[in-house]
C-alpha cells in the first residue's frame, strides 16, 4: 500500500491548528521542536507563544542574557534544551550569520541539535527530503511493519529510521512529517488506537495480525528514585533569598529558596547546614515546616521540606538574591520551586513584602 497520499489526504482535513505550523520560518519551528521534546503539545502553546514573543527571532535569542531566557522557559522543564537554544542561537549567528542552516548536515553542527530535530527542522522550514524518527513516528512505523523489538533499542532505532527513510514521498517531506507525528499523537495512540478511522489501516500489518494493542512492546519500568530535599526560606522581614542553581544539572541556572538534597533522617538538621552554607548560622529556625510537598519528575520523586528562617539584618550573600515573594517568579523557578513559594505566600499572606521596589537587589 502507498502511505504517502492518503496520510496527506487525512492530514490536510484534521490536522491541528498550531501556532508553528502557521509560519515557514525556520527559527519558530525550531523553537517548537525543542520545546516539544518530551513535552505534550498542550503544554508547550503557550511557553512558545511567550518566548516568541520575548525572543521574535534567532539574533534576538543570541543577544539576551542565558538568565533571561531560563526564566522564559521556567516550569517546562529539561532546562538543558534551553541552555542548548541559546548556545545554538549564538552559533547560528558567529557561523551563518543570523540565518538558520537549511540542511541536516549543518543543522547536526549545532548544540544540542540531533537527528530528529535536524530532519524536522530542514524538512518542514526548507523542504528538504529529510526523516523525522520521534516517539510517535517510531510507534506508527512499528506497527505499520508489525515490528515486535524495543522500540527505544539501539537495533530497533535504526530499522525505524531506515523504514522512515524508505517511506519519504519525493516531494512535500515537512507535511510527511508532520502527518506521521500527527498521526501517532492523535490516532495511533499508545494505549487503546483507533484503527478504525486510521487513514493507514489497509496495509497496517499489526492490525492485520491483531497485534496493534501489543506493539511497541512496553519499556521495562524504571526504578523510582526517592529524594528529600530541605529548604530553607530565609527572610529579613520583608524580603527572602533566593539563590541560584549552578548551571548543569537538574533545574542548571534556575533560581531557588536556598535548598539542599539529605538523608530523610536528617531533615531538621540540614536546615543548619544550608544556612552555614550560606554563612547565615545565625538565622533563627522555626521549629516546623512551613510545606511538604512531592515533586515527580520522570525517575525521581523529589520530597521538599521547607522551614522559614529570619535573620535580623539582611546579610550579603555571594550570588544571592533578596526579593519579594509578589517578584519571585520573575527570577526563573522550577515548577517545583514554584509550588514551594506559592506555600510561602499562602503562609504568610499573598502582599507579602508589599509592592515591588527598588529595594530587590543583587546581594
Amino acid at each position: 500500500m502507498e502511505i504517502a497520499r492518503p496520510l496527506l489526504r487525512w492530514y490536510r482535513r484534521v490536522r491541528r491548528r498550531l501556532p508553528w505550523r502557521e509560519t515557514r520560518d525556520p527559527y519558530a519551528i525550531w523553537v517548537s521542536e525543542t520545546m516539544l521534546q518530551q513535552t505534550q503539545v498542550g503544554t508547550v502553546i503557550p511557553y512558545y507563544e511567550r518566548f516568541m514573543r520575548r525572543f521574535p527571532t534567532v539574533r534576538a535569542l543570541a543577544a539576551a542574557p542565558l538568565g533571561d531566557v531560563l526564566r522564559f522557559w521556567a516550569g517546562l522543564g529539561y532546562y538543558a534544551r534551553a541552555r542548548n537554544l541559546h548556545a545554538a542561537a549564538r552559533d547560528v549567528v558567529a557561523r551563518f550569520d543570523g540565518r538558520v542552516p537549511s540542511t541536516v548536515e549543518e543543522l547536526l553542527t549545532l548544540p544540542g541539535v540531533g537527528r530528529y530535530t535536524a530532519g524536522a527542522v530542514a524538512s518542514i522550514a526548507f523542504g528538504a527530503r529529510a526523516t523525522v524518527v520521534d516517539g510517535n513516528v517510531a510507534r506508527v512505523l512499528a506497527r505499520w511493519h508489525a515490528m515486535r523489538g524495543d522500540v527505544k533499542s539501539a537495533a530497533m532505532r535504526q530499522r525505524l529510521w531506515r523504514a522512515a527513510e524508505s517511506m519519504l514521498p519525493a516531494r512535500g517531506c515537512g507535511d510527511f512529517n508532520q502527518a506521521l507525528m500527527e498521526l501517532g499523537a492523535t490516532v495511533c495512540t499508545p494505549i487503546a488506537p483507533q484503527c478504525e478511522v486510521c487513514p493507514l489501516r489497509g496495509g497496517c500489518r499489526a492490525l492485520a495480525r491483531g497485534l496493534a494493542d501489543r506493539i511497541p512492546r512496553p519499556a521495562r519500568r524504571t526504578m523510582v528514585q526517592r529524594e528529600t530535599h530541605v529548604v530553607a526560606a530565609v527572610s529579613d522581614g520583608e524580603r527572602w533569598l533566593f539563590v541560584r542553581r549552578p548551571r548543569n544539572g537538574l533545574w542548571g541556572g534556575l533560581w531557588e529558596l536556598p535548598t539542599l538534597p539529605v538523608a530523610r533522617t536528617r531533615v531538621r538538621d540540614a536546615v543548619q547546614e544550608v544556612l552555614r552554607r550560606r554563612e547565615l548560622a545565625r538565622a533563627r529556625i522555626e521549629s516546623r515546616p512551613f510545606v511538604r510537598a512531592t515533586h515527580a519528575l520522570s525517575h525521581r520523586r523529589i520530597e521538599f521540606v521547607g522551614y522559614r528562617c529570619r535573620v535580623e539584618r539582611t546579610a550579603r550573600v555571594r550570588g544571592g538574591r533578596w526579593c519579594r515573594l509578589n517578584r519571585a517568579e520573575r527570577l526563573g523557578l522550577s515548577r517545583a520551586m514554584q509550588r514551594v513559594v506559592a506555600a510561602l505566600r499562602e503562609l504568610v499572606g499573598a502582599n507579602d513584602g508589599g509592592l515591588p521596589s527598588g529595594r530587590d537587589r543583587v546581594a
